[in-house]
């Protein structure tokens, strides 16, 4: 179907000044061949290469915990395991829920504001996480409060999601969104890598405090390097996003329009299936350095080596899911994410230690890299099948109408995927804190077998309503 799209009456020497960085844009038409091989493809890639590294930067924010409990009881903290797994889990509560502002306040403010907004205010968790880290008397209170605040990072991804989706048409959406949110997903394994690295010197000198000591080890560390290592590069990315990106009129909608969402099935429908795929990925990396040091490190395997390897598997297959879904249909590749997940699981259940027995290490970690490579896949196919279900349907009721009807469907469609795209992902970040939460509270092995009951039902809802023939909304 040829989509017809609104042509401005503006001036040419203005039409050419406001695709300018740092400028709002009003007149946007990427489905539009013309514009866009004349205007918006370079201004949509720039758009997307300054977002990447600056939602990387909340991933690493928002996974700080993840490897700085490891090390917290070998200088001197003393909690207890459950203790741990908590700091761990605490971060996705708040990145959950600021997931749920961040994904209508963008477009109120606009995007480009926003992002400079929510990266500069990072640097405040970081400071206060580094200061608290040289004293090993910092009440594990005020370490619980640092991690929420942390968690603040991880709703920038809601926020970004959302804008890059407006910037490229129908046909690139999958792989836009698939690099925008696998290589901003990538600050999860650049953390677990680079802050065991940085913390093992006075790299930062002696602005950034003294040395703790490891007893366990017997050396010293520096652990708040893993937290101010990154104020400059949030300083940097947070004016990069001001005077480089831009903001969409297109995109800028109020509440009481986005609100919308919330009477779609298939917001929900999509939010249930994101849960399995992100909330997979986002909680496996958050546990899993902690799963090693409890299960493992006895046999003289170390959490800092092996853990960050798992996130960037699936922060790369992110990308390859949403290129594949943009080939192949995104439903259908989802189908293939739960099923890869369930069966790596059921590896890692075996080969962890049980009745005595040790357990075996590289089942157990083999089983969790293909988890988390078959959860990047599916991140990238929902987030391709969203803005597909959502188009589809509003093109549907404006067929036949004219083109002032299909016009205003094509934006309201963007409008709607744009906010479901936020939303999913800000309930599917929960998973950041319920699946440490559950391996504090029960038997690894038993919440294990709760997720892959979970992906069972989301395997059913996948095949029923977008991937049978004859299902309700094919994409």
């Amino acid at each position: 179907m040829s989509i017809p799209t609104p042509t401005s009456s503006a001036p040419r020497s203005h039409r050419a000044e406001s695709y300018k960085p740092g400028a709002t844009i009003a007149d946007w038409r990427p489905e539009d061949e013309g514009f866009w091989q004349s205007k918006g493809h370079r201004v949509a890639q720039r758009n997307l290469w300054v977002s990447i590294p600056a939602l990387m930067l909340g991933f690493v924010v928002w996974q700080v915990w993840s490897v700085t409990v490891v090390r917290l009881n070998d200088v001197g903290f003393g909690f207890s395991k459950s203790q741990l797994f908590w700091l761990t889990a605490i971060p996705g509560i708040t990145g959950g829920t600021f997931r749920i502002l961040y994904t209508f306040i963008g477009p109120m403010f606009g995007e480009r504001k926003f992002t400079a907004f929510s990266t500069i205010i990072l640097i405040a968790p970081m400071l206060w996480l580094g200061f608290a880290l040289q004293d090993t008397g910092t009440p594990y209170w005020e370490l619980a409060l640092i991690a929420a605040v942390c968690g603040i990072g991880g709703a920038n991804f809601a926020s970004s999601m959302a804008n890059i989706g407006f910037f490229f048409p129908k046909r690139e959406k999958g792989s836009a969104n698939g690099l925008n949110g696998g290589l901003g997903n990538l600050g999860v394994s650049v953390v677990q890598l680079i802050a065991p690295l940085v913390v093992t010197a006075a790299v930062l000198g002696a602005p950034a405090g003294g040395p703790q000591h490891d007893a366990k080890k017997n050396t010293d560390v520096w652990l708040q390097n893993g937290a101010f290592l990154w104020v400059p590069l949030l300083v940097i990315m947070a004016l990069a996003a001001w005077f480089l990106m831009n903001d969409l009129k297109v995109a800028a909608a109020p509440f009481s329009q986005q609100k919308i969402i919330f009477k779609r099935k298939h917001n929900w429908l999509m939010t249930w299936l994101y849960v399995g795929t992100f909330g997979s990925f986002i909680g496996f990396a958050a546990a899993l350095p902690l799963l090693i040091k409890n299960n493992f490190e006895g046999q003289g395997y170390q959490a800092t080596t092996y853990a960050w390897i798992g996130p960037f598997i699936g922060a790369l297959t992110r990308w390859g899911g949403g290129w594949l879904s943009d080939k192949i249909g995104g439903a259908r590749v989802t189908i293939l994410s739960f099923i890869g997940m369930a069966a790596a699981l059921v590896v890692v259940i075996f080969a962890l230690p049980s009745g005595g027995q040790e357990g075996d290490f590289w089942p157990f970690y083999i089983g969790f890299l293909v988890a988390f490579a078959f959860s990047g896949l599916g991140n990238g196919s929902t987030f391709r099948q969203i803005p597909v279900i959502f188009r589809d349907h509003h093109m549907k009721q404006a067929e036949g109408k004219g083109p002032e009807a299909q016009a205003a469907a094509l934006k309201q469609s963007e409008m709607e995927s744009g906010a479901v795209t936020g939303f999913s992902s800000a309930i599917a970040a929960y998973g950041f804190f319920f699946i440490p939460a559950m391996f504090a509270a029960m038997a690894v092995t038993n919440a294990l077998w709760i997720f892959i009951g979970f992906y069972a039902t989301c395997l059913v809802v996948c095949w029923w309503f977008y991937a049978r023939k004859g299902a309700e909304a094919p994409s």
